[in-house]
């Protein structure tokens, strides 16, 4: 398996994201007016609302509702525990109603055993960056991979060049729908906010963001904004969750809170600070909180050990050590 950590970026950029959004909010109001021609739902110039209105699915009545949605369609609940795993083989025994796990690495088979157990599962895959390490990389041409992002075998992807990306992404998508999984957390959504070698707006990321959700909408997969704070108000309609690593620490819980106000989970996980420093917020808000290796192996300590949040499903686990 590979060895995979969460992504997110120093407190410097961080805080430059944030002000990016500061800066730009009286621009991103209106980047839902920039779509793409109708060339099929994964075709180079994507679906209506595709590019920059608001994520529909087909037949729905507004923007990022989820009204004429597969009825289907998972939509998990504020303050329910879930577990994180990217690396080792995944430990299908911890007692959580929800896996997030990594979309190539795991097969068919994992997917149904959890789904046995009672468990959604999301499939974790790189959405902002390219990567050396996955089956699909020679299908993405040089001029779209852009700087290194920090992390090894990895660049950033021009988020631009949509008629290149969405197909791509699609397909992507189509393995997470094959597999089973109930929907998808699709990572590097804030691109705009880091040194990518490109010039990207928080208009493009918008628009970027908005084509991931709606294909996914479209293969009836639930989908998770990942970290991305400062677009938050612009795009909780069109996301079914949210993913965050590291509010706490960096003093972000609250900007996470309209998906809570929308009835819609804040999946949180935290790497250096300890429960008792985060947790009494993480119940206040209604987030599903945990801390996590950075390694993102089967370790967790759950928020929910100490107190169950109002709406919790499932029972309290039994962990294993920090140092295990």
């Amino acid at each position: 398996m590979i060895e995979r950590a969460g992504h997110r970026a120093g407190p410097l950029s961080r805080l430059t994201g944030l002000a990016l959004a500061l800066l730009l909010l009286p621009v991103l109001s209106v980047a839902g007016c920039t779509r793409a021609g109708p060339d099929g739902p994964d075709g180079p110039n994507g679906p209506p609302g595709g590019a920059g209105g608001p994520a529909r699915v087909d037949g729905g009545a507004g923007p990022g509702t989820g009204a004429g949605a597969p009825a289907g369609r998972w939509r998990p609940r504020p303050g329910t525990p879930w577990q994180w795993q990217l690396s080792g083989r995944v430990d299908t025994g911890v007692d959580v109603p929800v896996y997030d796990i990594d979309g190539f690495e795991n097969d068919a088979d994992t997917v149904r055993r959890l789904h046995a157990a009672g468990r959604k599962v999301i499939c974790y895959v790189n959405a902002g960056a390219w990567e050396s390490f996955r089956p699909d990389r020679d299908a993405f041409p040089p001029t779209v991979l852009g700087r290194g992002n920090g992390w090894e075998g990895e660049r950033w992807l021009d988020i631009r060049r949509l008629d290149v990306l969405r197909p791509l992404m699609a397909r992507r998508l189509d393995m997470c729908r094959a597999k089973g999984f109930d929907a998808v957390e699709p990572d590097l959504l804030d691109a705009y906010a880091h040194r990518t070698g490109f010039p990207l707006t928080a208009r493009h990321q918008l628009a970027y963001n908005r084509v991931i959700a709606d294909l996914a909408h479209r293969r009836g997969l639930a989908v998770g904004l990942k970290n991305d704070l400062g677009q938050i108000p612009e795009l909780v309609a069109d996301f079914d969750f949210a993913v965050n690593e590291e509010c706490a620490r960096y003093g972000e819980c609250a900007a996470l809170t309209p998906f809570v106000a929308a009835g819609k989970a804040v999946f949180h996980v935290e790497y250096a600070e300890e429960p008792a420093q985060f947790c009494p917020t993480a119940r206040r808000l209604g987030l599903s909180s945990m801390r996590k290796r950075l390694a993102l192996d089967a370790w967790r300590h759950p928020c929910e050990r100490h107190a169950s949040p109002p709406g919790t499903e499932g029972a309290e686990e039994k962990d294993s050590p920090p140092g295990a």
